[in-house]
C-alpha cells in the first residue's frame, strides 16, 4: 500500500509492504485497484467537510463482486457513493464532454443541475475553464477523479492543472484519486514549446508522457508550473497492484470518441490528424482506428468510408463524403507515436494546400516543426531523431515524480 501526501511542505511517503508467500508456480497478477475504490484511505479526509468533485462518467467505484442474476451496473458513480455515505458533496465540476460524458469534442458545455442528484454542475469547458473564487466559495476540499489516457492534447490534464491552480489560490486542498494510464508504458513524441501553449498543451511535456494522473499532478505542483508559483495542497490516493508495464483495459469510454483499447492505443498517433482536414474516424464506430478524406488518392488507398453524425460527433469532418484512407482497427499494438500514417496521407494527398490546419496542427503537435518536417519530405526516422534530446531531458524530470515502477 502506498499513500502519498504532498503539498507546500516537503513530499512525504509511507510504504507498507507485505511479503508474499512463496509458490511453486507464479501467482496470477493481482487486480489493479483504482484510487476511488480505496475508500478507507480517503473517507476520513472528507468527513465533516463541504466537498467539490471534478468528475465525469469515468468517476466510478467498481463493485468487488458481481451478484449472480444482478442486472445492475458493476460500478457506482463516485458522487452517488459519497452522497450515500453522508459526505457533503455540494457541487460538481465537469470537464470537456460534460459530467455524463455525452458532449462532442470541443463543444461548449453549459452549467446545469444533475437530474440524478440535484447537485449544481459547474462546467469547466464552457464560459470559463478555471474555477473562480465564487465557484469555490464555501468548499473545504476538492476531489479530482477522471480517467486520463496519457496524451498531452487530451484536455483532462489541462483541467487538472487549472483546478489545482484555483485551489492553491483559494487555499483549498485537492485530493486526486489516481487511475491507470493505458498509454503509461512509454514516453514519445515532440515536446511542447512555450509559444504553442494552449488548452491542448499547457506544460513542456512530450506528446506521450508515461505517467498516471496522480504522478502528473505531482509534477505540475513541484515543477512550478502553476501560475505565479503557487503550490497546491495536494493529496494522492495511489493505485494498488499497478506498474507502468501493466496492461489496463478501460471499462468505460473516457470520452465519446475513444470507444475501445485499440482507439486509445492509436490515439497519440491518429490524434495528430485533428490538426488537419483528414477525418480520423469520427462519425463512424471506428473512431481513431481509421483515417481518410475525399482528396486522398483513391488509386493508392483502397479502403473507403463515409462519416455520418453519431453520438460524440454531430458534425464530423468530411460529413457525408466518401473518404479514402486506411482501416487500422486490426493494426499491431504500439509503444511509440507513429508518424507512418500522417506522412503517408500527406504524400498521397491530391490537394496538399488543403491538408494542414496550421494553427490547430501546431497546437496538437506542440511545435510548428513537425508540419515543416513533413512538408519538407523528412522520413519518420529523421523526424524522430529530432525528439530525442528533449525526451531524455524529460525522462530525468519524470523519474522524480513516479509513484509506480
Amino acid at each position: 500500500m502506498l499513500i502519498i501526501s504532498c503539498g507546500s511542505r516537503a513530499q512525504s511517503r509511507t510504504v507498507v509492504q507485505d511479503v508474499p508467500p512463496s509458490f511453486e508456480t507464479p501467482a496470477e497478477p493481482a487486480q489493479i485497484i483504482v484510487g476511488a475504490n480505496r475508500t478507507g484511505e480517503y473517507m476520513p479526509l472528507l468527513a465533516d467537510k463541504k466537498i467539490g468533485v471534478i468528475a465525469n462518467q469515468t468517476s466510478v467505484i467498481f463493485k468487488q463482486k458481481a451478484i449472480e442474476g444482478d442486472s445492475a451496473l458493476p460500478f457506482t458513480h463516485l458522487v452517488d457513493s459519497l452522497l450515500s455515505l453522508n459526505i457533503a458533496v455540494t457541487r460538481v465540476f465537469s470537464p470537456e464532454h460534460g459530467f455524463r460524458g455525452l458532449a462532442d469534442a470541443g463543444e461548449k458545455v453549459e452549467d446545469g443541475v444533475d437530474l440524478r442528484t440535484g447537485l449544481p454542475i459547474i462546467s469547466l469547458y464552457g464560459a470559463h475553464r478555471k474555477p473562480s473564487k465564487k465557484d469555490l466559495a464555501g468548499l473545504d476540499m476538492m476531489v479530482f477523479d477522471i480517467q486520463d489516457v496519457g496524451v498531452r492534447f487530451y484536455t483532462y490534464i489541462a483541467t487538472l492543472q487549472l483546478v489545482m491552480e484555483a485551489c492553491a489560490e483559494s487555499n483549498i486542498p485537492i485530493l486526486v484519486l489516481d487511475r491507470p494510464n493505458p498509454n503509461g508504458h512509454y514516453i514519445d513524441g515532440p515536446t511542447m514549446e512555450p509559444e504553442f501553449t494552449s488548452f491542448l498543451g499547457m506544460t513542456p511535456i512530450p506528446l506521450v508522457y508515461g505517467m498516471s494522473i496522480g504522478e502528473y499532478a505531482q509534477m505540475i505542483n513541484e515543477e512550478g508550473w502553476l501560475e505565479n508559483g503557487v503550490k497546491a495542497q495536494l493529496n494522492i490516493i495511489s493505485l494498488e497492484n499497478y506498474s507502468h508495464l501493466s496492461t489496463y483495459s478501460l471499462p468505460l469510454r473516457p470520452s465519446p470518441n475513444l470507444p475501445n483499447d485499440q482507439s486509445i492505443n492509436l490515439y497519440p498517433s491518429l490524434g495528430l490528424f485533428e490538426g488537419t482536414n483528414i477525418n480520423a474516424g469520427r462519425g463512424t464506430e471506428f473512431q481513431f482506428q481509421r483515417y481518410g478524406a475525399p482528396f486522398l488518392d483513391k488509386d493508392f488507398f483502397s479502403f473507403s468510408y463515409v462519416p455520418e453524425p453519431n453520438p460524440g460527433a454531430k458534425s464530423p469532418k468530411q460529413l457525408g463524403s466518401t473518404c479514402f484512407g486506411e482501416d487500422l482497427s486490426n493494426s499491431a499494438h504500439l509503444s511509440k507515436v507513429s508518424l507512418e500514417w500522417l506522412i503517408k496521407a500527406y504524400q498521397h494527398c491530391q490537394e496538399k494546400d488543403a491538408f494542414f490546419n496550421t494553427s490547430g496542427f501546431s497546437k496538437h503537435a506542440g511545435t510548428d516543426q513537425l508540419q515543416k518536417q513533413i512538408e519538407a519530405g523528412l522520413s519518420e526516422t529523421e523526424i524522430r531523431a529530432t525528439w530525442q534530446a528533449d525526451l531524455e531531458k524529460f525522462a530525468k524530470i519524470r523519474a522524480k515524480y513516479l509513484i509506480y515502477p
